[in-house]
């Protein structure tokens, strides 16, 4: 019980964040507008591409359920190997899936949320061919798996979130709901940092300069709360 309200106090908490989070977001969708269509490079086309042809194919087709699933419970398996915790038992069926860890945590609970399993093996195969060949060519190409990969997790992430999932109940969902909209929206802002015009420098300098104006609104709101008390008790 007392867990669960301390997740719930740091669900709290992390509300400004995601306030901060979402404004460097729309300032950097804003940054990395261009004069006319025609300034944007191939890589970025290419990512989009991918990101709106998934988007298309997941309203249209049936769901790859079984592809998710596996993805799901591997990158349970995954993020429980890098915590130290011994893997055993992956079972994966059309109706859901499940693996067996010595142990857990929120950050191994959450992981399928915020992690783009493919995007992740998309990445780690680039960079495996690129160690032996030239790919420079190919980017665009590669940045449309991406695009498709990421979106693959999104759209599976909106729908599974509508389900009662225990890996969301089990550390309370305020808690849970802001650790993944937090991870999943500073992934995107990577992503554009990437493929776009934007660099790692503004966008360190506007996430920190919004956390700031944060902390001082609600310090001045605290402030005036405080006046307010005093002046009522007097």
């Amino acid at each position: 019980m007392f867990l669960k309200s301390l997740k719930f106090a740091v669900g709290l908490l992390l509300l400004p964040l995601c306030v901060a989070v979402t404004r460097t977001f729309l300032f950097l969708l804003i940054e990395i507008k261009p004069e006319s269509v025609a300034v944007i490079s191939m890589p970025v086309w290419g990512f989009f591409a991918g990101f709106g042809l998934w988007v298309f194919l997941f309203t249209i087709m049936p769901h790859p359920v079984k592809t998710y699933v596996f993805g799901h419970e591997m990158t349970h398996a995954l993020w429980g190997l890098l915590m130290g915790a011994r893997v055993s038992d992956i079972n994966i069926t059309e109706e859901g899936g499940s693996v067996r860890l010595s142990k857990t945590n929120f950050l191994i609970a959450l992981a399928p949320y915020y992690f783009p399993f493919y995007s992740a093996l998309t990445l780690l195969i680039y960079a495996a061919l690129y160690a032996f060949t030239d790919l420079h060519a190919y980017k665009p190409l590669w940045l449309g798996l991406l695009g498709l990969t990421w979106a693959f997790h999104i759209t599976f992430t909106f729908r599974m979130m509508r389900e009662h999932q225990s890996d969301l109940s089990s550390h309370g969902f305020l808690f849970s709901y802001a650790v993944i909209y937090l991870f999943n929206l500073l992934g995107i802002c990577f992503w554009i940092v990437a493929v776009g015009s934007p660099d790692t420098r503004l966008f360190l300098c506007k996430l920190t300069n919004e956390m700031l104006d944060i902390i001082a609104f609600f310090t001045g709101t605290a402030e005036r709360c405080a006046v307010f008390i005093k002046n009522f008790l007097q």
